[in-house]
């Protein structure tokens, strides 16, 4: 029995009794709607929880915790690219390996001056290299002593970042927008220790509507404790909009442009898409092998200033 309903029992008897008259009937067999219960099954993904987190609100009570997640989340076989994944293959000095480090340090460089822990990895159009940024980014961290982080396919229309890193594309984060899973069953861990992976999952024809119901601000809201960062791989900007609508959930954008292939002009019209305070580097991948390895990549931070920091 609610305590609202307790309290208005109570008053009613009170002014009875202070009125002479008879106690009003009881309430006890009166069917009353209790206080919600929260659980952390799969189950409240049907419940009137669920549908609580559908309209924007918490649809669980109790906090994760990274001991609940490690034992909960399947531990699944990888057989990621070697020739994409540069941190699999136990060569440090591979080509590429230094500029994902400098990256890196760049990084924990703004989270100084900014929050900074869900970053969102975008390009302007297909196939510029951004799941490999992603992706590689995500494995240059977790080589760092205590780091954990959580990469998110978040691309729902060309996920990539399963075929890379060699595992099954769901369930995954469509499956939870929809309600169909909880957080526990869509990550997956992976040979790289601390190193987390949520896949895409289940194919949808309406991805831009999907991602911003609701669910998914909730979702980072419950996993950003137990992870020093979290990565998210979207679509480009310019051809859908789901990467601007994934930003806003997002602390950060980085955008990944490419070498000589996208233009300008594009470029910048992608760059319009995210607030100025949002976009917090650039980085230029394709390069050609006869420049000078810290050419490669080219970061630069974005600040109200207007500063610019190259590495």
């Amino acid at each position: 029995m609610s305590r609202i309903h307790e309290a208005l029992k109570k008053a009613e008897q009170e002014r009875a009794a202070s009125q002479g008259g008879a106690a009003p009937p009881s309430y006890t067999n009166t069917p009353v709607a209790d206080e919600p219960v929260f659980s952390d099954s799969p189950a409240a993904a049907s419940s009137p929880a669920g549908t609580a987190a559908h309209l924007g609100m918490p649809a669980f009570a109790s906090p994760l915790t990274i001991d609940t997640l490690l034992a909960r989340c399947p531990q699944t076989e990888w057989t990621p690219d070697m020739t994409t994944m540069l941190f699999m293959n136990g060569d440090d000095s591979a080509r590429g390996t230094e500029e994902f480090r400098t990256l890196r340090s760049r990084l924990y460089h703004l989270r100084e001056k900014m929050t900074l822990k869900t970053l969102l990895v975008t390009s302007a159009l297909p196939k510029e290299g951004k799941s490999f940024i992603s992706a590689n980014l995500a494995q240059v961290i977790v080589r760092q002593h205590g780091r954990r982080v959580l990469l998110i396919d978040a691309d729902l229309r060309g996920p990539r970042l399963q075929q890379m890193l060699g595992t099954t594309p769901g369930p995954g984060l469509s499956d939870y927008l929809q309600g169909r899973n909880d957080e526990f069953s869509i990550i997956q861990r992976g040979p790289m220790e601390n190193f987390f992976f949520m896949p895409s999952g289940t194919g949808i024809a309406d991805p831009a509507e999907l991602v911003g119901n609701g669910r998914l601000k909730i979702l980072l809201q419950r996993l950003e404790p137990l992870f020093d960062w979290i990565i998210m791989d979207s679509p480009p900007a310019i051809p859908v909009s789901d990467a601007s609508i994934l930003a806003k959930a997002c602390d950060g954008v980085l955008m990944v442009v490419r070498s000589n292939v996208t233009p300008s002009d594009v470029a910048r019209k992608a760059r319009l898409e995210f607030p100025d305070q949002a976009l917090v580097g650039v980085v230029l991948n394709g390069t050609s092998g006869d420049e000078t390895p810290y050419a490669r990549y080219y970061y630069e931070s974005y600040q109200k200033k207007a500063t610019t920091t190259k590495a």
